[in-house]
């Protein structure tokens, strides 16, 4: 082997690099070409908490080679078909989805042109898609037996974060990852700023070509050793706690598994609900600006609905931004020493599976590639980062909420990024399509380049090229949220009323005569218990 990257740090975002470097680089251990350490503190408390993912999970899945029931019982998993918004436009109740699957029956896609012709009687949403009525319905993307309804339906996935860290730690160990439990107590730098080894507490020394910096917010290599920076970016988005529980299923199971992630929005912030197989994860996403920590946490719990005494919380302090540059010398950050951004959108696995399957495809196997492939890594997973911050970003500046301070602001003009300004201002005049994404370069646009000095750092304007979301999810929560009103394109009056395609129809239909729902499938094909329904939280229908 000529070649050798430390990890410092575990949890998902250290064994996620871990087992995905290793299966990419060292074909799962099968042609080794790259040696590969993990240092874990063994003193450091592990997080627990219910992640939603994004469809990229499943490519990650594939590189490392977990078959899909394997991943889904060793992480208490279950199906991810949509994300549900409560209360997001007006405090009313009212909800829309983001789900994965859009019908269009033109070989040129006209759906939203045909939606806005007529009287919108019919939400976005459910006008050019079945999946919101699985949804609704609580039924899985999957059957019982083999699938025979055409093309299949998209979807992502609920775990326990913990458990799937676990996972990877035993998968990769066993394919050759080795593991080590120290605290890191120096780190040396050679004269040229690269990282030369690390002295641990049990006095070991570790040298290595390439350090993988997922240490938290701590950032102990990338931060404390290289003295990059971070980009505060909490103007764009203004929540930094979350208070958080879990809910099991043996006293407060719901009577239903939800196939999906709800996000519903409360007086300052908003709260995640993640159904497992065995619990829920729930989780007030606020800010502490506008509302005290106790008040919050009492929010929660009357989310919950009561008797919720016997349940602990935990509070999660973070920073909305990101590292000037992730990539510095031969030190890569991965994860929160990286960037964060709240997870309204489920990004936070993504971010850390992004940023290692760039490492292995940019992996430098000689000191002369590496600054080229830093480079290009620093400018990739920056427009990424934007991309994630517009999007979720709108959300907030798409409410017509006024019931509390928070909600007011989040709105304003200060608060929306100048990059969802010139993209607002673009689909006022067209409806989001796919060429706008081409290199999101729009008349009129006019924004600070980065100011931060470092050969490693591209300085031109970031882009968004649709890496994650293109123009059907921006169609979806523009078009949910009333982005057609907001610049006088109201219903025309005797306009056709609106007609749900019979093909989608025709797909719903046999949908509801073939799928199982979701709590059914989970107890079928990967033995979750059958709970007695307990009662129903607030919002639940």
């Amino acid at each position: 082997m000529n070649k050798k990257i430390v990890i410092v740090g575990g949890g998902s975002s250290g064994w996620m690099a871990a087992a995905y470097l290793n299966g990419y680089l060292n074909r799962n251990g099968n042609k080794p070409t790259v040696e590969i350490e993990l240092i874990e503190s063994p003193d450091i408390p592990r997080i627990s908490v219910g992640e939603a993912t994004v469809l990229s999970i499943r490519h990650f899945l594939s590189v490392v080679g977990i078959g899909e029931q394997e991943f889904l019982k060793k992480t208490d998993g279950s199906f991810k078909q949509a994300i549900r918004y409560t209360n997001w436009l007006r405090n009313d109740n009212s909800s829309y989805y983001h789900p994965f699957n859009r019908y269009n029956s033109d070989n040129v896609d006209r759906v939203i042109e045909k939606w806005l012709a007529t009287d919108r009687s019919i939400p976005f949403v459910y006008y050019c898609t079945a999946q919101a009525d699985l949804c609704d319905l609580g039924l899985s993307p999957h059957m019982l037996g083999d699938w025979d309804m055409g093309a299949r339906f998209s979807y992502a996935y609920h775990m326990n974060a913990q458990k799937f860290a676990d996972m990877l730690r035993d998968i990769s160990i066993k394919r050759g990852v080795k593991h080590t439990l120290a605290n890191v107590t120096e780190v040396q730098l050679k004269d040229n700023g690269f990282i030369e080894h690390l002295r641990t507490d049990i006095d070991l020394k570790v040298y290595g070509d390439i350090f993988v910096d997922c240490t938290g917010f701590r950032a102990k290599l990338i931060e404390e050793a290289q003295g990059v920076g971070w980009e505060d970016c909490s103007k764009w988005l203004l929540c930094d706690r979350a208070i958080t529980m879990h809910v099991p299923y043996d006293k407060h199971y719901p009577g239903m598994v939800r196939p999906y992630t709800t996000a519903t929005a409360l007086s300052n912030g908003w709260i995640w609900d993640i159904p497992m197989q065995n619990q829920r994860s729930i989780g007030y996403v606020h800010s502490s600006s506008f509302i005290e920590q106790d008040d919050a946490e009492k929010e929660m719990r009357a989310y919950q609905g009561g008797n919720t005494e016997h349940l602990n919380s935990r509070t999660i302090f973070f920073k909305v931004g990101k590292r000037q540059q992730a990539w510095q010398g031969n030190c890569i950050a991965i994860g929160l020493s990286a960037s964060f951004i709240e997870p309204l959108e489920s990004t936070g696995l993504y971010l850390s599976d992004l940023g290692s399957m760039m490492l292995a495809q940019h992996f430098p196997y000689n000191d002369e590639q590496m600054a080229s492939m830093a480079f290009r890594y620093n400018r990739i997973m920056s427009n990424k980062f934007y991309e994630v911050l517009d999007f979720i970003n709108m959300h907030y500046c798409l409410t017509q909420r006024t019931d509390t301070e928070f909600w007011k602001i989040v709105q304003t003009d200060e608060h929306i990024t100048d990059r969802l300004k010139a993209k607002f201002e673009y689909w006022n005049k067209k409806p989001p399509s796919p060429f706008d994404f081409e290199d999101q370069n729009f008349n009129g646009l006019n924004y600070t380049p980065s100011n931060f000095q470092s050969e490693l750092i591209d300085s031109r304007n970031p882009i968004d090229t649709a890496g994650i979301w293109g123009h059907v999810n921006y169609q979806w929560i523009l078009y949910s949220m009333e982005f057609e009103n907001r610049f006088g394109n109201t219903k025309r009056e005797n306009a056709p009323k609106t007609v749900r395609p019979q093909q989608i129809l025709n797909r719903l239909a046999m949908a509801k005569q073939k799928l199982p729902t979701h709590a059914e499938w989970l107890q079928k094909k990967l033995g979750m218990p059958k709970y007695s329904t307990a009662y129903k939280p607030n919002g639940w229908v």
